[in-house]
Order: structure tokens, then sequence, then C-alpha cells
């Protein structure tokens, strides 16, 4: 193996950014990604309803959730293992990037669990001032706690989502030696926490299908990306679908699994898995119409403007729809009674303003969604580590619900995550990628630029 060389001076390596290749790039995959993340704004923005009651005491209300059709509609709604599918995707596809650039597997994990803390630590930051603000000043403390339980509901994703990340070159490397029995070891590990969690009636059981479900839709996303559904035929797409959701309606009939699908994810259980194989099998479907969509200039500009901005749309909608839900109380007649005719459609109005919100916010804190290349990477330990400093706050919030203590906690976490890899100085053990390497090279005396990476 070549020694790295030990070079102090490690500029920011731009060249990824700048050599995008539209062409060789399957927008379908970013045009899905940004649709699951518009999908779930949606879904929060109907699920929260702020009125008064005869007495004109506050009430928060969650009319979606009231209808008699939600729980059927989740089957369809519940998108978040497509999320995963697509991010299995982007995963392997990054992952060869970087092996063929000469990176390690702690270059790429450094870079994934940046992208994810970089922008969580402003959330967590805000978190902390207003639950701090409210707690110091006692507003309302039943009120606060029921509005910060629901706003910190979507940092689960965060910390699945690091998990999967910080795994990668282990489960590419297992896909590219044995395929099959890695999907088959995987599902057996859903079945067997299933089993153990609703046969002990211990629900904390269900967290280790946090590693088991979530691996494996992220390994649906391999076979994606190495051609498995483009070489099934239409009706080979379909009857897998069908076989899906025909699997799912027994669990469910037999009172195994709810019939909600939201309440399905956290745990993560067997339907979502299903849900995963069944979505990645209508986005093939739906692939040529996708692309036909794509290939317009307006399509790709709106994927763009959304999809350079979505960990902040996914983090920050929360907070900006509540926010803009004590507004309007404050406002006559801007506030229509939660569940009215009026209410549902003014809900496309007030869907229009938060992402409007959303995007100037973007202007602020969207700059952290790009992870910046201040050093050299740091050694194998110290990015375990810093992915698990990513992963406690987030996961601690699925068991225990946001807090001011959690709060705090994320704040500091995130914090130290960043630090260890932002910047690592080389005498400490941290070493140059060859993609380091080839930034840091003077361009040539003719004038001639390096073919750029991509």
């Amino acid at each position: 193996m070549t020694k790295r060389p030990q070079n102090p001076a490690i500029p920011r390596d731009t060249s990824a950014v700048s050599s995008l290749d539209l062409s060789k790039r399957d927008l379908t995959l970013d045009l899905a990604r940004v649709f699951c993340v518009l999908l779930v704004v949606v879904i929060h923005l109907l699920f929260i309803g702020v009125g008064r009651d005869e007495a004109g005491e506050l009430v928060i209300s969650r009319p979606l959730e009231e209808q008699p059709w939600f729980a059927a509609a989740t089957w369809i709604g519940q998108i978040m293992p497509l999320f995963f599918v697509v991010g299995g995707f982007a995963s392997i596809t990054a992952w060869r990037s970087n092996v063929r650039r000469g990176g390690t597997a702690a270059d790429y994990v450094k870079t994934r669990v940046l992208r994810l803390a970089q922008p969580s630590l402003p959330l967590f930051l805000f978190y902390v001032v207003v639950i701090g603000g409210a707690t110091l000043l006692a507003i309302a403390p039943e009120l606060v706690r029921t509005v910060v339980v629901g706003a910190g509901a979507p940092l689960w994703f965060i910390a699945a989502y690091t998990l999967v990340q910080a795994l990668v070159p282990v489960m590419v490397r297992l896909h590219t030696r044995a395929p099959k029995a890695t999907l088959a070891v995987l599902l057996a590990g859903v079945i067997v926490v299933d089993a153990a969690r609703f046969a002990s009636g211990i629900p904390q059981i269900g967290y280790l299908n946090m590693v088991f479900v979530w691996l494996l839709v992220q390994q649906i996303g391999f076979w994606y990306a190495d051609g498995w559904f483009a070489r099934r035929t239409w009706w080979q797409l379909v009857l897998i679908m069908v076989a899906c959701y025909a699997a799912i309606a027994p669990l469910v009939a037999a009172g195994i699994h709810s019939p909600d699908m939201l309440t399905n994810l956290n745990p993560p259980t067997l339907p979502l898995v299903l849900l995963g194989l069944a979505q990645a099998c209508a986005l093939r479907l739906l692939r040529p119409a996708l692309a036909k969509l794509m290939s317009t200039h307006a399509a790709r500009a709106v994927v763009f403007v959304v999809g350079s901005r979505l960990m902040t749309i996914y983090l920050w909608h929360l907070p900006v729809i509540i926010i803009l839900a004590g507004v309007a109380l404050l406002i006559p007649g801007a506030s229509p009674e939660p569940a009215t005719a009026g209410w549902w459609w003014s809900r496309i109005l007030v869907y229009l303003l938060v992402l409007g919100v959303l995007f100037a916010l973007s202007l602020v804190v969207g700059r952290y969604e790009q992870p910046i290349e201040a050093g050299s990477t740091p050694p194998i330990a110290i990015v375990a580590l810093a992915a698990a400093l990513t992963f406690i706050a987030p996961f601690l919030v699925i068991e225990y619900f946001l807090d001011l203590w959690l709060a705090i906690l994320g704040a500091v976490t995130f914090s130290l995550a960043i630090l260890l890899l932002g910047r690592w100085p080389l005498r400490w053990g941290g070493t140059v990628s060859p993609v380091h390497e080839r930034a840091a090279k003077p361009a040539p005396a003719t004038g001639a630029k390096e073919p750029a990476t991509a």
C-alpha cells in the first residue's frame, strides 16, 4: 500500500461540484427524492390543526389522522421507504466513485456524516433557545411540551440515515460478494426482531430493526443501481408490487402490524420493507414518464431549487408550520376551524407560504447543507465516533421525545461531531486522500487543467 504524503496544507476540493455531469445522472431519482420530502411537508401540514374550543382555550388536533380513510391512504402515502431506496442508489454510486478516486471508507463516511450533522446543528441550537426560553418564562408548560414533541418527530430520520450511511462501505462489500445472502440475512433479522417484539410485548426490542429494516431497504437501492429492476418486464414489476401489498394484508388482518403505515415507522417493521420493494417497482415503471418530465427546463429548475435545500426543508418545515399556525391565530379570520371545508382549502395557500418561508430560511441556514472540506480525514475510529455522536441524540428523541435536555445534548454532540470531522491535523493521525492530493497539486505549467473528477 502506498503511503500518503503528509501534506498539512489541503485546500478545499471543489472538483466534485464543478464537474457534475447531468448527462450521466439519473434525474428521475432526484425528482423522487424531492417528491418524498415535499409530500412529507404536505402530510405534516394536514396533521396539525390549531384552533380554540368553546371556552377560548387553545386546542391542537390532528385532522388528517381523524379521517376514516387515513389508514388506507398511508399504504400509498408512507413514502419514507422510497427515500431510503433512492438513498441506497445514491450511496452505492457515490461509494464507487469514491473508490475510483482512491478514497477510503473514512473519507466516504466523513462526508456523509457532515451532510447530516451540519444542517442539524442550527436546528438543535434553535430548540435550545426556544424551549429554554419558554421554560424560564413558564409559558403554558403542557402546551409547549405538546408542540415540542410534535416538532421533534422528524428527527428520527437523522438517526436512521446516519446509521445506514455509516455502514455503506460494509454493506456494499457484502452486496458485491453475496447480494442474495445479504438480503436473506437482513430479512431474517427483520422477521426475528418483529417476532421477539410482539411476543415479548417489549416495544423497545423493535428498535433493533432500525438496523435490519433500513439496511434492507437501502440494499434494494443497491439492486436498483445495478439494473435488477431495469431488467424486469413491466408485468413482472406489477406482479412484485401486488405480491408486496398482498403480503402486508394478512399481517395487518392478524393484528400483528398496524394498518396505519405511519405507526409502523418507529420502531420500523416488516411492512416498510415490503412498501420499499413495491415503491422501487413503481419508480421503475414510472421512469419513462418521469424522464420525459425531467427533460424539461422547468422541472429541472424546480428539482434543483428544492433539491439543493432538501435538508433545510425536511428539518425546519415543522417549526415553520407551527410558527405560522400561531401567527394565524393572531389575525382575524386567518385560522379556520380545523377539519372544516375552509380549513382544508386554506392548506393550499398555507403550503405555498410554508415553502416560501423555508426558501427564505435556506438563504441563512442552507449553507450548512454542504460539508466543509477543512482538513484531512481523521482515523476511522474518530469518524466512527463522530457518526455515533450524530446518531445518539436523534435516537433518544425517538424513545423519549424532544425536550430541553435532549435539545442541549443534540447541540453538544452535533458540535463535537462537526469539530472532529471538520479539522483533523495530520500530526494527530489524519490521512490525505488521493482526492485531496490532486486538489493540492499546482496547475501544470502549460496552463492545461487536469481532468475533473466526477
